[in-house]
């Protein structure tokens, strides 16, 4: 049986290797605490909610073209309704110029079918009377015309007298025209003119009284004595009408 031989190492060891490993443990674990202790207790910022919203609100910058594009908008808007404004205006006044064309023809047409020839007869006489609501109940306005037809015009005078007769429950009544109006001062109208005269004014009727009809007498002293006498139905309307049509 063969001998056995063993091999002797001889290692050389620091006398205070085993105290020197022990300190490095020691000191590697205090180490790991202490970072571990302070990684643990510093809190690292986080952003608050309105940051976050605030920071979601600021917008890209703007694009020089895209504000031109904005202002143009803007300023055409703008314009429109200058426009508009402006047309509406012209309207207004295109309207009310025709409005004051039609009533300047309507005083032409009344005029020219006071002097018309042929239409009335000879001497004194009275157009239709007209009544025109004023919009208020019970309030209207009245125009009476007495005309003279004549080959050689002179000087009328004379005197015209109107009453409204109607019902007041029931029964019969009649009211002077002076009597319902502020413009007139006395029962009669004075009549004084070459070719026509218009007697105009507004009246009211009586709280209850229902009219039915208007009879008009018109008389004249000179250039002779002449008597015209008319009686006419009440019924009013929107406007005074042309005469002479």
């Amino acid at each position: 049986m063969p001998d056995s031989h063993y091999k002797t190492v001889v290692r050389r060891e620091h006398p205070y290797r085993p105290l020197f490993l022990a300190g490095l443990g020691l000191l590697l674990v205090g180490g790991g605490a202490v970072a571990g202790f302070i990684l643990g207790g510093v809190t690292v910022p986080q952003p608050t909610e309105p940051e976050l919203v605030a920071d979601a609100q600021v917008p890209a910058e703007a694009d020089p073209g895209v504000l031109s594009l904005e202002q143009q908008i803007v300023s055409l808007d703008t314009r429109n309704e200058v426009d508009r404004a402006t047309i509406e205006i012209l309207r207004r006044e295109i309207a009310q110029q025709k409005l004051q064309i039609a009533e300047l023809e309507e005083g032409i047409q009344f005029y020219r079918g006071l002097m018309a020839p042929g239409e009335i007869g000879q001497g004194l006489s009275l157009r239709p009377m007209e009544l025109v609501s004023t919009g208020v109940e019970r309030r209207y306005l009245y125009r009476l015309v007495a005309q003279q037809e004549a080959r050689k015009h002179s000087t009328l005078q004379g005197e015209l007298y109107a009453e409204i007769v109607g019902t007041v429950d029931g029964e019969r009544k009649t009211y002077p025209l002076s009597s319902l109006t502020d413009d007139m001062e006395t029962s009669v109208q004075k009549l004084r003119f070459k070719y026509f005269q218009s007697v105009e004014g507004e009246l009211t009727l009586p709280e209850g009284f229902q009219p039915e009809v208007i009879n008009v007498v018109a008389s004249a002293r000179t250039p002779r004595n002449m008597e015209a006498r008319e009686q006419y139905i009440w019924q009013p309307q929107e406007k005074f009408t042309n005469v002479g049509k």
